[in-house]
């Protein structure tokens, strides 16, 4: 087992690592911007290092100064968290060379399946399901013309080193895709240093269904059911929920083993999550697959009982996963609701304040990954989530009773937050119902009813 991990990474994931750490007797260090002095990672990591001022490429994404940092504290391992360098090949490779253990993929494993494009060649080859579009990267937008032609419109066209819904664009005419290709690349090539794109037919109506994996060094694959992430606001997830309403056993049964034959086929170690777009006819296609710890991975652990992140850093140690879960089984219902710093009344504009009051939830089955608190500043470098809020009961109909009533009790003051669009969301009829998929937000009105 490891002494000491180096997260490198910030707010509330680096806490949620610092915390597992503790729990298994491993020593940590937080790095940190400028920015990011009073975060509570910072406060209850063992150790602590400034890398650095608040933008990202000085500090979160400086490889330089974060292995400097590594050095100077003797941590024998770095885990990366989600976003920034977690699935970046050059950061995992120069780990390993200067002698870090990267809790993360190979720089080939994230070469072959962080590259989108590559990816989805490599699950087409080995018989798993894939949208129609383009067998590689575009050359120019000519290419991306011919494609368009072939397959038909409307299509989307993807960044390659993409996540996040970054790079992204629905095209709908030939008319629009030049100007939609420029945008995408520049859109990119900020945020992934990478302009590369890949073109495939949209599937209209779809929902977002991603399946989490476990694979260990001794060959051992196993799914631990899937997540269900259609509620989006420009591919950007906002709740997230486990199990989906529309997967039953059979067709759980077949995306679990798409998953680990994708995980199989790069002989992949670690956690990770294979995504999947189901059309209405619950037909289902390879999207990406996510070489890392994933933002909503809250809600697997509540179905689970599984803690992800302890699994994680046991199976970069060479230890396998627990046998018992080769048996596992689903139990209840999960939700979760990322509380963000934006207006949603104001096209959720970001609201980068001083919490002046902040109160979150509690009582049976109700979670909170935060690293906020009452005189926390809100960084204006980075992403503006707060924290989530996840909450766990027998049923969803439970579950979405038991998130109404904690965001009821869920009290942040200073910025303007998501609280009261997630309110708004549990109490939709086609929600609790069931019945929506990705385009759902676009024909959702929110009257914010404080205002």
């Amino acid at each position: 087992m490891y002494k000491k991990i180096l997260i490198a990474n910030r707010g509330e994931i680096a806490l949620r690592i610092i915390r597992a750490c503790h729990e298994l007797g491993i020593k940590t260090v937080a790095v940190y911007s400028t920015a990011d002095e009073f975060s509570l990672h910072v406060k209850f990591s063992d150790e602590a290092v400034c890398i650095g001022p608040p933008p990202s490429n000085e500090s979160y994404l400086n490889i330089p100064r974060i292995i400097a940092a590594a050095e100077i504290t003797h941590a024998d391992a770095i885990h990366p968290g989600y976003g920034f360098l977690a699935e970046n090949a050059e950061f995992s490779n120069i780990c390993e060379e200067n002698g870090f253990s990267f809790i993360g993929p190979t720089a080939k494993i994230i070469n072959a399946m962080g590259d989108k494009s590559e990816a989805r060649n490599t699950m087409k080859n080995s018989g798993v399901p894939v949208i129609l579009g383009s067998d590689g990267v575009l050359k120019d937008v000519t290419e991306a013309e011919k494609f368009a032609e072939k397959v038909g419109y409307p299509v989307m066209l993807k960044a390659s080193a993409g996540g996040g819904g970054r790079g992204m664009r629905l095209v709908k005419s030939q008319k629009e895709l030049e100007s939609a290709f420029s945008s995408a690349q520049a859109e990119s090539k900020s945020a992934f240093n990478n302009d590369d794109l890949y073109l495939e037919k949209f599937v209209e109506n779809p929902r977002h269904i991603e399946v989490q994996i476990l694979a260990d060094s001794q060959g051992n694959t196993i799914h631990l059911g899937e997540r269900e992430c259609t509620i989006q606001r420009r591919h950007q997830k906002l709740i997230e929920e486990s199990p989906s309403v529309v997967i039953d056993d059979k067709l759980r049964n077949k995306l679990g083993t798409a998953a680990i034959n994708a995980a199989k086929t790069v002989n992949y170690v670690g956690v990770g999550t294979v995504e999947f777009l189901i059309d209405k006819n619950l037909d289902y296609y390879f999207m990406e697959m996510n070489t890392r710890i994933q933002v909503e991975h809250p809600v697997t652990e509540m179905v689970t009982g599984v803690d992800l992140i302890k699994q994680q850093i046991r199976m970069h140690t060479g230890k396998s996963y627990p046998k018992f879960l080769e048996n596992f089984q689903l139990r209840g219902h999960s939700i979760e609701c990322r509380i963000n710093a934006e207006d949603p009344a104001n096209d959720f504009i970001p609201s980068p304040m001083k919490i002046t009051s902040f109160h979150m939830p509690g009582g049976k089955g109700v979670r909170i990954d935060s690293h906020a608190y009452a005189g926390y500043q809100i960084p204006t470098n980075y992403d503006s989530m707060i924290g989530k809020l996840i909450v766990f009961s027998s049923s969803r109909k439970r579950a979405i009773n038991r998130m109404a009533r904690a965001l009821e009790e869920c009290i942040i003051e200073g910025p303007k937050t998501t609280i009261p669009f997630h309110q708004a969301i549990m109490n939709n009829e086609l929600f609790i119902k069931g019945e929506f998929d990705t385009g759902f937000l676009d024909n959702f009105e929110f009257i914010d009813m404080e205002e």
